[in-house]
């Protein structure tokens, strides 16, 4: 099922709409990102974060995680549409959609990690950081088959 129009997505934040067997299924299986993930750190990170979805006939069809303190700063992550809704515009009506959300709005700054989708960020004003030099990071790329870490 697939249409070209974007208008006939639905965005919602309300948690309890989200279909979490799809989201953990794509974040699970077919994510580079989090391959492996378990369903309960799904659950806590959706439980943590302001998510929005993106629906077809009550179907998610995209998702995107915000992890943020609501006030000043956003970790924009987790974001995908299904394989069979692709091409259509959806990614990016769902990347605008969350831009124009009154919580992110207002936000100083907005960080997100990406291998392959700088198209989609750059209209909403993504750029690489002017001083990368300044940023660090901990990553610990095989925590999620560490159990002790769950």
């Amino acid at each position: 099922m697939s249409t070209s129009s974007t208008s006939a997505l639905r965005f919602s934040t309300d948690n309890a709409e989200l279909d979490i067997d799809a989201i953990h299924a794509f974040l699970r299986d077919e994510a580079h990102w989090s391959t492996g993930i378990p369903r309960d750190v799904v659950e806590r990170a959706i439980a943590g974060s302001l998510c929005f979805g993106a629906y077809l006939d009550e179907r998610l069809v995209g998702f995107a995680r915000l992890v943020t303190d609501r006030a000043t700063f956003a970790y924009l992550c987790d974001v995908f549409v299904l394989r069979a809704f692709r091409g259509n515009g959806y990614g990016r009506a769902l990347i605008d959609h969350v831009f124009a959300h009154d919580a992110v709005r207002g936000l100083r700054r907005v960080m997100l990690v990406t291998s392959d989708a700088h198209g989609l960020y750059r209209p909403v004003g993504f750029v690489a950081p002017a001083h990368p030099e300044r940023w660090m990071e901990l990553h610990r790329p095989n925590v999620y088959a560490q159990p002790e870490a769950r």
